[in-house]
């Protein structure tokens, strides 16, 4: 039985804090499983704000807005450039029940229009958050390029006023980035080919986009790439085959999330530890994630790298503490 407009809006209301939890495991889902299969992404997620429901019912007037309101809950997955998105689409069709999926990519007869290359999926979001009826929650997920996605954003500020149409040169300057945006994917993915074949000026780069992609699970706090650069250094040096520790460390946070959600929420960015003391610096790292796992995994291969990188022997030992394992 449809919902009417009042209906729908309490109903959502009451059910958006468990919309927005089943929306945050879903792009925690996604961050993983990229991670897992050596593709770096940034993955967001949010739930529609109740004002904004409540504003969609009145403006497209749906005769079954519960219903018809797909994108109560949304993920957003931003790859480098164009090349990354069938590998992304594939894992995230590969690890969530899909409803449907609309890619504008296939689209046939348009290649003389500029457009903007819609690619989302509906899909049932992880998790067990379900409705008072027990049905899963479903999520639009958008998978753009950083450069489509910077357009796509910038483009719905400026066209997408209701029941205000925008002059017509503001609309064609605007789809005339198109091209620029299509150029500019081509020269990343170009530029990310050529620096492959020099493992060792991409081997840094791509151990932190990997870690953090995992890390952001935890925490969303900022932290120093500089500083990042220095630890991953020296951390790589006791990795062998980093092509598939993407994997490993997905599987490793997997396994030891509740330990690691203590270790951050003591040590983290927000604990008293590092607020009142300083201490503990590297667990506002993503950084701390190959830490931990390598104190697990490798303790005296970790040792021996961190000594010969000559980094401050005190940042370990604070990080040996934090996960409860002596040196």
């Amino acid at each position: 039985m449809a919902l009417t407009a009042d209906e729908a809006f309490q109903r959502y209301r009451d059910e958006r804090a468990r919309i927005e939890e089943a929306a945050k495991e879903t792009a925690a889902l996604i961050a993983r499983s990229t991670a897992r299969k050596g593709l770096t992404c940034e993955v967001t997620s949010r739930a529609k704000e109740v004002s904004s429901f409540k504003a969609k019912i009145e403006r497209k007037g749906y005769t079954d807005p519960w219903k018809q309101i797909t994108d109560k809950a949304g993920v957003r997955v931003v790859v480098q450039h164009a090349g990354l998105l069938n590998s992304v689409l594939e894992v995230i069709t590969g690890c969530l029940d899909i409803v449907e999926v609309q890619d504008d990519r296939k689209d046939v007869g348009n290649e003389d229009r500029l457009r903007y290359p819609r690619l989302h999926i509906q899909a049932i979001m992880a998790g067990r958050e379900t409705d008072p009826d027990g049905n899963p929650y479903e999520c639009e997920i958008q998978l753009r390029t950083e450069a489509v996605d910077l357009w796509a954003r910038m483009s719905h500020k400026l066209l997408y006023k209701p029941g205000v149409a925008p002059p017509a040169d503001v609309s064609r300057s605007l789809y005339r980035l198109i091209a620029l945006v299509e150029l500019y994917d081509l020269e990343v993915e170009r530029g990310v080919q050529t620096m492959s074949k020099h493992p060792e000026l991409a081997r840094s780069n791509q151990l932190l986009d990997l870690t953090e992609q995992v890390y952001r699970t935890f925490t969303t706090h900022p932290y120093s790439r500089d500083l990042s650069y220095d630890v991953v250094d020296v951390l790589s040096e006791t990795i062998d085959d980093e092509t598939t520790y993407g994997e490993k460390l997905a599987e490793f946070a997997d396994h030891y999330r509740e330990r690691l959600e203590r270790a951050y929420a003591d040590y983290g960015p927000t604990s008293a530890h590092f607020l009142e003391h300083g201490r503990y610096l590297l667990a506002s790292q993503p950084e701390s994630l190959i830490i931990f796992e390598r104190l697990t995994k490798a303790r005296f291969r970790l040792q021996e790298a961190w000594r010969q990188g000559e980094l401050p022997e005190t940042m370990l030992t604070d990080m040996a503490s934090a996960w409860g394992t002596a040196l």
